[in-house]
């Protein structure tokens, strides 16, 4: 019987200021966000084997692939974050083993938002942190899956959602030149994160994107000094700042103005955040009696989340439901990344 070491980190929200956290723009002009950690999580157990095998195993996916030991590990394939954060892993702290099945599952899919990939690849460190007794604080974990990600991995995208898997709760992230983050907590009253989560709706799109194109594009945008997306993430970054002065006051009435103030200079960052689709939902939602919304992550598809104050709710989640997707339950959390040992009786 082999140990099994597991490993749960929280997807997120993000609230206000998306994209101010990619570089260049992080580095030369300072990012700011503000995300939460909701109750939709990236599993992961590590099972010592005795069979000269490495197993990946993708649950939601259901994909599995199989090594032998010494065999080498390409990065082809659909389970590539599981195999890039064992290579890493593996090359800058030397183990030795009999065998390992590694098994993930995440309760959203890529594409959808809410930084599941990144929280995947905090909550894989977090089980090789519990199996080799690693000596990681919260940011050394939150830059270790960062530097996995984009730079070991080359994957387009900011450091926001590694260090909200990572800690977990209301953040208050800045973002600088050189990998410098500072992670502010925040105390919000429980009364005001209960009453966000009875105003907030999250409406699954059901079309996942591709967010490294959006990316890439807004990355080019800063480089070419293209004005109109400069301002627009300046924009987005101050809504960052609002955002953390009403939730801090309980000035919640505030949230979808402020959401919506968000959404109508996101647009202008890149081409591909919203489609006519988006819009038609956004309009409808709106309609229904929402007061702001925005659309999760890069853009282009995936979830959307919709302030509905007072009893609006209802009346939005009827109106969201003659669009293909669904609604999606969830209450914020404040924990984040978790790894534990166990005994496998099987």
């Amino acid at each position: 019987m082999g140990k099994i070491y597991t490993s749960r980190a929280p997807l997120r929200l993000g609230l206000a200021g998306g994209g101010t956290d990619v570089s260049p723009y992080s580095d030369i002009y300072g990012g700011a966000i503000l995300n939460a950690t909701i109750s939709l999580f990236a599993y992961v157990d590590i099972e010592e084997t005795a069979d000269g095998q490495i197993v990946f195993e993708a649950k939601d996916f259901e994909k599995r692939e199989i090594y032998d030991l010494d065999q080498e590990i390409d990065l082809n394939g659909d389970l590539n974050l599981l195999k890039g954060v064992y290579n890493k892993i593996k090359n800058d702290f030397p183990f030795g083993t009999g065998g390992l099945k590694i098994t993930s599952y995440v309760q959203a899919p890529p594409g959808s938002g809410l930084g599941s990939s990144s929280t995947l690849v905090v909550a894989l460190v977090g089980a090789f942190i519990e199996m080799l007794n690693l000596p990681f604080g919260e940011y050394d974990i939150a830059h270790y899956a960062f530097d996995i990600e984009r730079n070991y991995m080359g994957l387009a995208g900011g450091k926001q959602d590694q260090y909200a898997a990572t800690f977990g709760g209301f953040n208050y992230m800045e973002f600088y030149r050189d990998d410098k983050t500072i992670v502010n907590p925040l105390r919000i009253r429980p009364h005001y994160i209960c009453e966000l989560e009875k105003n907030i709706v999250l409406f699954y799109t059901s079309k996942s994107r591709e967010s490294a194109r959006i990316i890439d594009e807004q990355v080019k945008n800063v480089h070419d000094k293209k004005e109109e997306s400069i301002q627009a993430m300046h924009y987005i970054k101050e809504q960052s700042v609002m955002m953390k002065e009403a939730l801090l006051k309980g000035e919640l009435h505030r949230i979808g103005e402020i959401f919506d103030f968000g959404h109508r200079h996101k647009k202008q960052m890149a081409s591909g955040i919203s489609n006519d689709h988006l819009d038609n939902i956004y309009r409808d939602a709106l309609l229904a009696g929402a007061t702001g919304g925005k659309i999760s992550g890069a853009g282009g598809g995936g979830f959307m989340i919709f302030y509905c104050p007072g009893t609006s709710r209802y009346n939005v989640i009827k109106a969201l439901n003659k669009y293909p997707g669904k609604i999606i339950p969830f209450v914020f959390t404040q924990e984040g990344l978790t790894h534990w040992e166990t005994q496998n009786n099987i």
